[in-house]
């Protein structure tokens, strides 16, 4: 996932998140922090699709190996994303930031040094469970920081970085593959995870939620049994392109696992990592399926067009990269504009016509061919693609904030955080029989990834027309805690 994906839906959280301490002398070397922390896990979702490619070959990687290259991160960020900010509440959001920056750095030089994929895999899942406690806690620390207009202009700020590390990532990743070798793509990190660790030591007050509930780690546990299980067996499947013997167990498990969370997280109640009152809003229903579709058929773009390009098209991997380019570029250039429209006429047509146009998008994805021209197959698409993203993006958090009471507000929006990764998680373990074509074989598997894709853009946009009415959408009332 690009880090334009990840920052449109973790905005949300540092607009709701607020500390209890009142604001620190140093406000402007907060944002310095967070910026900085955040970008660890924005950058490296991005470098990492286009060196995906380089890492197989270096290692022989069969191709589920290579798609647990990328699950190893999206697996706990995935599953613990919620939990890490539940843990910053209570423990202290400093100290979750400060440990969550050093873990993904001792990651990265693991995943560096790495001599084998087993250790690569390692470091890749530390690095995900380090994302999943510095990025909810460095928004936490923000959203502490400011507030009123000032605020929202650091938010704002937040945002541009985040655009900004979007455009340049891929970029200077392919750069790095082809002229130093892809172990450079996670030393990368260490400056920024440096930098934001001796900042935060030195400006950032410790905060924590006066009244604190201890996080629900048995939820979290289950969480992550239960996406394991699934990405595993879902992983095998299509790798292998049958059922193994390994398989269905896989997937049973997952989806008794996915049972008994539900029944912890209803025992639990107000208190669960996923209060299941939320799904009491039809448009919350509605908006998280929408998540679900949209985020996941971009994620699933996101790896194989990389790989296309340079497998199966011959392109470089800065050739790639900067192909790339104008999707974080025109996403971040029109979400400012579709956020004010969707305002003033509401979120259900920016939320039913922009994945529509994601997905005739995809669908202009047919047109790249091996001998086809960048500006006149890959282009188009991305730049459709983008303007869908863009129509949908701002609107898509304002509304899940406006479809919950305020009480649930933060909750509400590191849920749909997590279930955007959720689906680039579930897309990715689905895209292995592309992944394990060759030349031309490989560019038809993305055609029909790319049909895939449009299939389920449009779902999403239906999902935005039948749950979110004309008007402002339900609020649920928070619970008497």
């Amino acid at each position: 996932m690009t880090s334009q994906l990840a920052f449109t839906c973790d905005r949300g959280m540092a607009d709701v998140r607020r500390g209890d301490d009142g604001a620190p002398a140093h406000p402007r070397m907060v944002l310095a922090t967070c910026i900085l922390a955040s970008s660890l896990a924005f950058i490296d979702g991005s470098v990492l699709n286009v060196a995906l490619p380089a890492i197989g070959r270096s290692y022989q990687a069969a191709t589920a190996e290579l798609q647990w290259v990328i699950n190893g991160f999206l697996l706990p960020l995935s599953a613990l994303l919620l939990i890490g900010g539940a843990a910053g509440d209570h423990y202290g959001r400093r100290r979750l930031l400060v440990g969550g920056i050093l873990l993904f750095c001792a990651a990265s030089l693991l995943c560096a040094a790495a001599p084998g994929l087993e250790i690569l895999l390692a470091g890749r899942a530390l690095q995900g469970l380090g994302a999943a406690m510095l990025l909810p806690n460095s928004l936490a620390v923000l959203s502490a920081a400011f507030s009123g207009a000032r605020r929202g202009a650091a938010v704002g700020t937040w945002a541009a970085a985040g655009a900004i590390s979007a455009a340049a990532a891929p970029l200077l990743g392919g750069w790095l593959v082809d002229t130093v070798g892809w172990p450079a793509i996670f030393l990368i990190n260490l400056p920024f995870g440096l930098g934001a660790v001796w900042l935060a030591l030195r400006y950032v007050p410790e905060s924590r939620l006066t009244r604190r509930t201890p996080p629900d780690w048995p939820g979290a546990v289950v969480a992550t049994i239960a996406l394991g299980a699934l990405t595993w067996g879902l992983t095998a499947w299509t790798a292998s392109a049958s059922t193994g013997a390994a398989v269905l167990p896989a997937l049973i498990v997952g989806i008794a696992a996915s049972l008994l969370f539900l029944a912890l997280e209803r025992r639990r109640g107000s208190e669960a990592m996923v209060p299941l009152g939320l799904f009491g809003s039809r448009p919350f229903v509605g908006l998280t399926l929408m998540t679900f579709l949209l985020y996941g058929a971009l994620s699933g773009l996101l790896v194989l067009l990389p790989f296309t390009l340079i497998e199966g098209l011959g392109y470089s991997a800065v050739a790639a990269g900067t192909a790339l380019l104008p999707l974080p570029i025109l996403i971040a250039a029109g979400s400012p504009f579709m956020g004010r429209l969707a305002a003033r006429i509401g979120p259900r047509l920016p939320l039913t016509f922009g994945p529509m146009i994601v997905a005739a998008g995809f669908l202009l994805g047919l047109r790249i061919e091996a001998q086809a021209s960048y500006w006149t197959s890959v282009l188009p698409s991305l730049a459709l693609i983008a303007a869908g993203m863009a129509a949908s993006a701002a609107p898509l958090t304002a509304a899940v904030l406006g479809a919950v009471d305020g009480g649930h507000a933060g909750t509400a929006s590191g849920l749909n955080s997590a279930v955007s990764r959720t689906g680039g998680l579930i897309a990715t373990a689905l895209i292995g029989t592309v992944l394990a074509r060759q030349d031309g074989a490989l560019v038809q598997g993305y055609h029909d990834a790319a049909i895939v894709g449009a299939a389920l853009a449009a779902a999403a946009g239906l999902c935005a027309l039948a749950t979110l009415g004309g008007q402002a959408p339900e609020r649920i009332a928070a619970p008497n805690r």
